[in-house]
């Protein structure tokens, strides 16, 4: 199977590229940070380059892969569209666990009856611990734009919408809460999404947003190469709390919090990404990924002592629709 893979990497071609700008500033005036490759899913031989903004920080990939590469880079065994019990084990039986509880906390002062919507939902993973954990008043929906997290996420039985949500036509003012969980940094034209976000919102109604955090000490650390955060080529923008409370407020979002929050899989990646761009064995890289739980359970601890001083790997951002 390893040989295989193997074959397949070989035989890939290069991926086309676009060149881009800060979706903030709206200029291309940049510095290099990092370059590094797909050292998850080999989907290409390309490197990429990853960019500060000299105006606002904002760290974003230039060039990045063009739109017809999506299908490309997010492969078949992409784990957001097959995050299942049976594959990943104590793993995920844990992380339902922690993420029902902060999926609760996070719609905490919310109506007993709300309508709520998961962008970028995948296989629908987080609506399903809504269904079973929330209450049963709320009306769940998600949207996702890959056919393939689509149609996982409709096997369970869940409302969901496939496309991008500035192109569905959602009714204005139709939702009270809204969840971007590991979505933002994927994608192309945030400030376009967050407009739509803010459209379908009723005034007063809550977006929580769920991303990797480049003020953390992994990042400061293994920024030039190796930092688990990068997902390259996945992730197209990347934030700290600074740069994520600016651009949700220059899409009309007021901000309620931002603050971090432990995760073990920045950490867990990085090692990874560091042992296989040297070569290591292939029985060592996995031993470091999203299937570990010894090495997860490693980073959670590590990461909780950074999360302790708000210096954790990610950030938890609520921001709040402006009432008329």
């Amino acid at each position: 199977m390893l040989q295989q893979s193997v074959e397949d990497f070989e035989a890939n071609s290069n991926l086309q590229f676009e060149a881009t700008r800060c979706c903030i500033c709206k200029v291309d005036d940049a510095e290099p940070v990092g370059v590094g490759e797909d050292f998850e899913y080999r989907t290409s031989k390309d490197t990429f380059l990853a960019v500060r903004c000299r105006r606002c920080d904002l760290l974003f990939l230039n060039p990045r892969p063009a739109s017809s590469e999506f299908e490309r880079i997010y492969p078949d065994n992409y784990h957001a569209f097959a995050f299942d019990a049976k594959k990943f084990g104590l793993v995920h039986r844990v992380r339902q666990r922690l993420e029902a509880r902060r999926l609760i906390n996070f719609a905490k002062g919310m109506p007993e009856k709300i309508r709520v919507i998961d962008i970028g939902c995948g296989d629908g993973f987080h609506l399903e611990l809504l269904a079973s954990k929330g209450p049963k008043s709320w009306s769940l929906e998600g949207v996702d734009t890959d056919q393939r997290a689509v149609m996982a996420a409709r096997e369970k039985g869940l409302k969901v919408h496939q496309g991008k949500i500035e192109e569905l036509g959602l009714p204005s003012e139709s939702f009270d809460l809204a969840f971007m969980i590991m979505t933002i940094e994927h994608l192309y034209e945030p400030t376009k999404t967050l407009a739509a976000v803010l459209d379908i919102l009723k005034p007063g109604g809550r977006l929580v947003i769920v991303t990797d955090n480049v003020a953390s000490p992994d990042f400061a650390f293994f920024k030039a190469r190796h930092w688990g955060g990068y997902h390259f080529p996945r992730h197209a923008v990347l934030f700290d709390s600074k740069t994520l409370a600016r651009t949700l407020e220059s899409c009309g979002f007021e901000k309620k919090s931002v603050r971090t929050a432990m995760s073990p899989v920045n950490w867990v990646y990085l090692v990874r990404n560091w042992i296989d761009d040297w070569g290591g064995p292939r029985w060592l890289v996995r031993q470091f990924s999203l299937e570990s739980p010894i090495a997860l359970a490693a980073g959670t601890v590590w990461d909780s002592l950074w999360t302790a001083i708000n210096r954790g790997a990610i950030l938890h951002g609520i921001f709040v629709k402006p009432k008329r």
